[in-house]
């Protein structure tokens, strides 16, 4: 579905991060030249790779590339603490980590590959043919557990596709879509932030990590970019809402079409204050999403906006299938 989306937009601006940009054709090219080489080191259907980054264009063509060919992304954050990235990587049985050169891992037993690295994209830039089932490995997100130990999700391509579908026709989803990719991808609403717009040839906007906290950050790179849509957790939405009222910032996010909220429940007093600082100015509206790991993000969806008259918030209506 990406290749086809490759074809039909290739100059289609694809990836913003800070000044930088790629198209699809240049995204879609240099994930081939990645995949070609985790062929040559096995990876294949149902085999998963660690990917360990910050938030960057090497993040987005790492899980491209590991896709391509054929395999399952299991997104490790740089800042857990060395047990839990061992833990991590052992109990997936994972032998490939990709990550950035300043953050090679020395205890992981297994080969790492440095997306920094040239020598790593010197394959054919050509598209790979397909290797998977819609019943395959798309990721695997590990999430925590109830012995103490965390947990690893599987999920296959087929939920991927149906969360993905499912999101670009409920929002009205077009090449015109800016998405703000903001949350870190062991947390499952990167999924759609991660693979929306490219089913669409719309763009995502990348933000540096750390900047996801920073109210003022968030509201310059959706501003400068134009971002239609983004997520966010109840309780930094508290923040970034009360930063946006007292800095009178409604009027520079004019663009924003949809927040998207979950991971935490929302209260009735937050959907007041949204509707209050964001829908009466510009009128972006506002959706609870709810959902575990295991069902692909999320399984409902709630329309917060305009006025809510109930007493307390639902998570809503079923998605599709």
């Amino acid at each position: 579905m990406i290749e086809e989306q490759v074809e039909k937009t290739p100059g289609n601006t694809a990836l913003i991060f800070n000044d930088k940009t790629m198209t699809y054709a240049e995204l879609n090219e240099k994930s081939n030249r990645l995949a070609h080489t985790l062929r040559e080191k096995g990876v294949g259907p149902d085999k998963i790779v660690g990917i360990m980054t910050y938030r960057s264009f090497e993040m987005i063509i790492g899980i491209m590339g590991i896709l391509k060919e054929g395999g399952a992304y299991m997104p490790i954050d740089p800042e857990y603490p060395a047990e839990r990235k061992v833990y991590m990587l052992e109990n997936s049985c994972a032998q490939i980590l990709l990550t950035q050169h300043n953050m090679l891992f020395p205890e992981f037993a297994g080969e790492v590959i440095d997306l920094e690295d040239d020598s790593n994209y010197t394959g054919d830039g050509l598209n790979l043919p397909a290797s998977n089932s819609s019943g395959d490995l798309a990721y695997v997100i590990y999430t925590s557990g109830s012995t103490g130990n965390p947990k690893g999700v599987m999920i296959q391509h087929s939920g991927v596709v149906n969360s993905c579908c499912w999101g670009v026709k409920k929002f009205s989803l077009n090449k015109d879509s800016v998405i703000l990719q903001k949350t870190a991808p062991t947390f499952d609403p990167s999924v759609w932030e991660i693979f929306w717009w490219l089913m669409l040839g719309g763009k995502v906007c990348l933000i540096e990590s750390g900047d996801e906290k920073d109210p003022e950050a968030i509201i310059s790179a959706i501003e400068r970019n134009k971002v239609t849509v983004m997520h966010f957790v109840p309780s930094m939405m508290n923040i970034f809402l009360r930063y946006v009222e007292v800095t009178s910032s409604g009027k520079r996010l004019a663009s924003l079409k949809q927040v998207l909220s979950c991971g935490e429940a929302i209260s009735l007093s937050q959907v007041e204050e949204f509707n209050r600082v964001l829908y009466s100015t510009n009128g972006t509206l506002l959706y609870n999403m709810y959902g575990p790991t295991e069902a692909t993000v999320e399984v409902a969806c709630y329309d917060c906006s305009p006025v809510i008259t109930l007493n307390s918030v639902p998570i809503g209506m079923r998605i599709d299938n």
